[in-house]
Parts: C-alpha cells; sequence; structure tokens
C-alpha cells in the first residue's frame, strides 16, 4: 500500500503545482533560517580539546573585590589575570606543566613585499605540549629559550607559506615589529573551537606567530583590546604591567584529582598571603575551571545572545509551519471529491489519513531539501557579513554545514511538516462522501 500512496501523493503534488510549491517554500523558508542558526550553535557548543579537557585548569583571582563580580550591566565576564599574579603562579613550584600567554598583533617585515599585520601570541614553551598543538616541521622552543629570552617563534603554515613560498623556513630569520627572530617551527592548521584558551575572542582569528612571553614582555608588545581595567592605569609600560588590570590567561595541566586539590589548596594559600601582606582589603574570589567548565562559564554570561538566536529561529519556524497547515489545508480540501470517493469506493478513514501522511511526509522531505539549499546560502552570507576566509579555520567551522548537520536538517524538517500535517490530515479522513457526491 505504500506504494500506492506514494504514487497518489505524487500525482496529487503535480495536480496544484502552485500550491504545492508554497507549501514547500513555507517549510523550507523555517527549516532554512532555523537551521542556519542551530549550526552555528551546534558548532559552538563542541568539546574543543577531548583528549585533555579534564586536565587543563585555568586560574582566576578576583583581584577587583567584591565590587566587580560580575555585576549585571557586564555583558562579558572578566577573564584572564593581572601581571603580578600571573608571574607568581608560573614562578610557583606546583603543577607540572604550565603556561601564560597574550595575544597581540605584530607587523611581518618581508624580504619581498610590503610589511603586513598578523595575529600573534606570546606564550610560554609549555603552550604546546599543553594544547596538543600539530607541528608541520620543526618544533617548539624550551625552557632554555623562555628563560634566556631569545628571539625565536613559531610560524602558522598559512604564514609560512606566505613570507617562504615553496621552501622550509625553519633555522631562518624572520622581522617582527622591527626585531629578527629565528624560526624554530612551523604548525600546522590548528584552530581548537571555540578558542578556549582564550576567550576573549573565542572564534577569533587564528594566530600566525607565536614567541616567548618575556620576550614580548620586554619588547612591550600590548593588545588593547583584551585588556580589562578596573581604574585606568598611570601613563607607561611599567605602570600597565604593574596594575590590576585583566589582561593575561594562565593554564595549568593537572593530570589527577589529587593534583588538581593540591593546586587549589596553593591558590587559597596565594590570596591569603597577599592579603596579609596588605595588597586586599577583603579576600579575594578564586576559582580553577577546566575547560569544559571554563566554555560553560563564559556561555552562561553570553548565553542571552544565543537565547535570542534560538527564540528567533524557532519564532520564524513556528510562523512557517503555522503557514504550511494552512496551505496544507486549503490544498486537501481541494481533494474532497476525490477523497470522497474513495471513502464511497470502501475506502476506510486510516487509509485516507495514511494517503494524506504520506502526502505530508514528501512534502516535508522536498521542504527539507529547499531547507538545506537556504541552510547553506544562509551560512555563506554569513561567512560573507564577517569576512570569514577559508583560512580561518575556526571561524570558518561555525559556519560550515557538515553531514551530520545535513542529516539533522532534513529530519527537522520531515518530522516537523508530518507533525503538522497530522490536523488536515484528520480533517480530510472525516470528510463525509455522501455530501460531497450529492453537491456534484
Amino acid at each position: 500500500m505504500l506504494g500506492y500512496y506514494l504514487e497518489l501523493a505524487i500525482r496529487s503534488l503535480r495536480r496544484n503545482v502552485a500550491l504545492t510549491a508554497l507549501v514547500i517554500a513555507a517549510v523550507g523558508a523555517g527549516i532554512g533560517a532555523s537551521m542556519t542558526l542551530l549550526t552555528t550553535l551546534v558548532a559552538m557548543s563542541g568539546n574543543p580539546i577531548p583528549d585533555k579537557a579534564s586536565k587543563l585548569f585555568t586560574a582566576q583571582i578576583d583581584a577587583w573585590g567584591p565590587e566587580s563580580r560580575w555585576s549585571a550591566s557586564w555583558v562579558h565576564p572578566i577573564m584572564g589575570v593581572t601581571y603580578r599574579d600571573a608571574m607568581a603562579l608560573m614562578k610557583a613550584p606546583v603543577g607540572p606543566r604550565k603556561t601564560l600567554m597574550y595575544q597581540v598583533s605584530v607587523t611581518v617585515n618581508p624580504l619581498n613585499g610590503n610589511p603586513f599585520r598578523v595575529p600573534g601570541r606570546a606564550t610560554y614553551a609549555d603552550f604546546f605540549s599543553m594544547f596538543e598543538v600539530p607541528f608541520r616541521s620543526g618544533s617548539a622552543w624550551g625552557a632554555g629559550e623562555d628563560n634566556a629570552r631569545d628571539n625565536v617563534v613559531v610560524l602558522s603554515s598559512r604564514l609560512a607559506d606566505r613570507v617562504f613560498p615553496g621552501v622550509d623556513p625553519v633555522g631562518q630569520t624572520i622581522s617582527l615589529n622591527s626585531h629578527t627572530y629565528k624560526v624554530l617551527g612551523v604548525i600546522r592548521p590548528w584552530a581548537p573551537t571555540p578558542r578556549f584558551y582564550d576567550l576573549a575572542d573565542p572564534y577569533g582569528e587564528s594566530e600566525d606567530v607565536y614567541f616567548p612571553f618575556l620576550v614580548a614582555v620586554d619588547q612591550q608588545f600590548q593588545d588593547r583590546e583584551s585588556t580589562n581595567c578596573w581604574e585606568a592605569p598611570k601613563e607607561g609600560w611599567r605602570n600597565f604591567i604593574s596594575s590590576d588590570c585583566f589582561w593575561l590567561q594562565f593554564w595549568v595541566e593537572l593530570p589527577t584529582a589529587a593534583a588538581v586539590s593540591e593546586y587549589q589548596t596553593f591558590l587559597q594559600g596565594y590570596v591569603i598571603e597577599q592579603q596579609q601582606l596588605g595588597r586586599f582589603h577583603l579576600l579575594p574570589r578564586v576559582e580553577l575551571y577546566d575547560v569544559n567548565d571554563w566554555i560553560r562559564f563564559y556561555r552562561d554570561r553570553t548565553r542571552h545572545e544565543e537565547r535570542a538566536n534560538v527564540t528567533i529561529g524557532g519564532a520564524f519556524l513556528l510562523v512557517c509551519l503555522v503557514n504550511a497547515v494552512g496551505l496544507l489545508l486549503a490544498k486537501l480540501s481541494t481533494r474532497a471529491m476525490e477523497l470522497s470517493v474513495r471513502r464511497a469506493l470502501g475506502a476506510s478513514r486510516i487509509d485516507l489519513f495514511l494517503q494524506c501522511m504520506v502526502e505530508t511526509f514528501l512534502v516535508g522531505l522536498l521542504g527539507g531539501l529547499l531547507g538545506l539549499i537556504l541552510t547553506a546560502a544562509g551560512l555563506k552570507g554569513l561567512r560573507a557579513l564577517r569576512d570569514v576566509t577559508d583560512t580561518d579555520i575556526a571561524a570558518a567551522h561555525l559556519y560550515t554545514l557538515d553531514s551530520a548537520m545535513v542529516v539533522i536538517t532534513v529530519l527537522v524538517a520531515v518530522v516537523t511538516t508530518v507533525c503538522s500535517g497530522i490536523y488536515p490530515a484528520l480533517r480530510a479522513s472525516r470528510i463525509q462522501p455522501a455530501w460531497q457526491l450529492k453537491s456534484q
């Protein structure tokens, strides 16, 4: 019987092409808009480093006091640590691996061509092993280069191919901000999504150059965009780094629960010591988050954006489905004579209901295919609107329709359309054949 119902459904769809097209368009538009937003939301919800998410922790020390604690007027949470606290955490003999970092923008001066700016990150050697950064050639620097403040760098493959086309740059030098650096390694395309180690810009452009943290501080590399200050510091680099501005990210690797407990005890002892030295008038709030908790904490502070997107997408889909219900009612009403004849010839109400539901299923399938096209177009439009290129892996991932989302899109279209078609199908199955045939 299923084959027969499919044949009847195809005939019905062909009989009134305009009305069929309107139903499919209503379903496709709703699916396209909602799935565009859902695709980006799913991409944002992924685990950026599943192998070590429970072993990597970021420490947060609220040096500003209770007045600043997540005021309702703040859109984004205060994230990071001060330079003073960060250096103390780095020097403490607790934690097998730890790193300190911040993002900067540097000017590349190629031998041939005009200077251009790229995003960079100042960090410590443990950054690469802690976050499983994949290398294409060469390697990272070590603790010796950190302590000696050597001018060494690691490049992204994107920057390496641009500045050193066709050759391996390992061992060569590159000019950054008018200083010469030796290239030690080139990393493969790598962009954890979201960029958990620096949520100030979780889906921003990935870094092109990495160099030792102390070198960046000595050369006064600074990025004001990711700096939060309770009070503006006095002029001068020394005043800035000695202030209570948050501009650094600190991460430590703690492989066991015992190590986590030990580090929490250390943090509490550190802030108590600082208070005893007269730095804090009240005991600061101290938090230790693993990767998933840190991402969840960030989203709790910015969830209004996600809620707005979900609400808009869901509301638009609901409006489209309500229109689809009305169109299905109109479409089935035009077939009253056909259904009455089938009913008079012995077809049961269940038979008519199943026939109408098969037709609705087919409409949902076609609407899902149209929704896929509109979703792909919507994601492409968002990429163009935000000027995202294929080389910017993290941001491009947000606007990419993968195979799982293709299946989900079609399923959502079919299920929502079938659910919307239940009422029209019930109405059609309860038609009174005697009234219809008598009126004819």
